[in-house]
């Protein structure tokens, strides 16, 4: 692929919140799965973990959790990303806490993609009730819910969203 047809990929990439609720293929999972361990992590600390839920009650629960977004329930497998703290602050202290949100996002970037490589469609979700999504799920203390990544066949947008432009974000040498 060149970077042509890189950037080309990730424009036609998009969040999509409509799915046809049939199954993801295990191994389109595994190939999910195996892309987020490829990241980039602080020290190689890999300090991100994945609950894959496919079950049909959990992602009823998790869509209430997650403000009842309707596409948390209709996508056929949801990953919800976690931060592990206690694999980054083991070694970085205090300053963990960040490189474990940071390692979470990454891995759930490269998920993001991964799908999209696998002509899926999906769609990252931040807006939930943190403790709702940790009791529903189980998690330990030592994980924190970043985001619920819906995954599945779907119902793209018809035209890509407006983007800002560049120029918008970039500041060289100084503010």
């Amino acid at each position: 692929m060149n970077s042509s047809d890189f950037l080309r990929f990730l424009r036609a990439r998009s969040s999509v919140r409509e799915y046809s609720g049939e199954p993801l293929e295990e191994e389109d999972i595994d190939y999910i799965l195996a892309c987020a361990s490829t990241a980039p992590s602080a020290g190689n600390r890999e300090a991100w973990d994945v609950v894959v839920v496919t079950d049909d009650d959990v992602r009823l629960e998790l869509a209430s959790a997650a403000l009842e977004q309707v596409h948390i329930r209709e996508a056929p497998t949801v990953f919800v990303v976690c931060a592990n703290y206690v694999r980054s602050m083991s070694h970085y202290g205090e300053r963990g806490i960040l490189y474990a949100l940071e390692d979470a996002t990454i891995a759930c970037t490269y998920m993001m993609l991964a799908a999209h490589a696998r002509n899926l469609h999906s769609c990252w979700t931040g807006a939930f009730e943190e403790d709702e999504v940790r009791e529903v799920l189980g998690l330990p203390q030592h994980l924190r819910p970043v985001a619920l990544l819906a995954v599945g066949k779907g119902t793209p947008l018809l035209e890509p969203m407006e983007r800002m432009p560049i120029k918008e974000h970039v500041h060289r040498e100084t503010w």
